[in-house]
């Protein structure tokens, strides 16, 4: 792995500029440029933010090395990305998945990355948004330890959403007060992206979705047609696979093409090093 770069800005190669300007602090806007979010609409506007290797590995699902950090290679730049798209959302959404290969996580800005929390909090007040986002945890089964720092330390407000039978099994442990668990009808242990996104919506008013979920969950949400933006991070690294080795790309369960291909717009390219940061749109 190569060793974490230091927080230099991002330069801008290409941009649309489309969008309203985000009212940055001056330290965000010295590190990242110019950021403009999309009109607001009848609904709220969902982003996905994924890091890749050049050969579209976004997990290396081994044991100690699932999360993004073995992708990116812990890349500062990345880390300040997520941080932004983290200070700008009011909620970011998880699956079961994403939580296991990070245990320990919790879903701020500064805790992905702290050397900017003060810059992420003069943003959010900017924004009007008081305290961090409201983190979503999407599980069917209810197989969730709520011991683990995202619901037990009390930092984040957090929603669950599950099935009946997983909102029993949750209720077997203490439940924190800074949890709420929403039971909802589904086929199975499966909760379709509509649902999740009607339960946070009837519980909280919300301009801003990030996914932050795994590639099954968030291949749900482009099935019902529901992100707008996809950032993605190309880390300049070949991982490989072998025959059943679990290896995940971005989007895994569904398929589009060639019958129902989804195709974006470029709307931005960023570059640190040799990574590259770019964002394209799905409206």
């Amino acid at each position: 792995m190569p060793r974490s770069r230091a927080l230099v800005p991002l330069k801008a190669l290409w941009t649309s500029n489309q969008g309203e300007a985000v009212p940055l602090p001056p330290g965000l806007t010295r590190l990242y440029g110019r950021f403009r979010l999309p009109q607001p609409g009848s609904g709220p506007h969902i982003f996905s933010n994924f890091v890749t290797t050049l050969d579209g590995v976004v997990s290396l699902h081994v044991r100690g090395h699932a999360n993004g950090r073995d992708i990116s290679g812990c890349n500062e730049q990345d880390r300040l990305v997520m941080g932004l798209l983290r200070a700008v959302a009011d909620v970011v959404v998880v699956g079961a998945g994403a939580l296991a290969a990070d245990r320990q996580h919790v879903w701020t800005p500064e805790t992905i990355c702290p050397a900017l929390a003060s810059d992420f909090a003069r943003l959010r007040k900017a924004l009007g948004k008081s305290g961090p986002p409201l983190n979503v945890v999407v599980s069917g089964s209810g197989s969730l330890d709520l011991r683990l720092p995202v619901f037990s330390s009390a930092a984040v407000q957090v929603m669950v959403i599950t099935t009946t039978p997983g909102a029993k099994r949750l209720a077997e442990q203490r439940i924190p007060k800074t949890v709420d668990i929403r039971a909802v009808r589904s086929r199975g242990s499966l909760i379709a992206p509509r649902t999740i996104c009607s339960e946070i919506c009837k519980a909280h008013r919300v301009k801003q979705i990030l996914l932050e979920s795994g590639p099954r969950l968030t291949a749900d949400f482009y099935e019902q047609r529901l992100v707008s933006e996809q950032f993605l991070t190309l880390a300049p690294q070949i991982a490989g696979r072998k025959a059943g080795d679990g290896r995940l790309g971005m989007i895994m369960g569904r398929q589009f093409a060639p019958h129902n291909p989804l195709w974006g717009q470029l709307v931005d390219v960023r570059q640190a090093g040799s990574h590259l940061f770019l964002r394209y749109s799905f409206l």
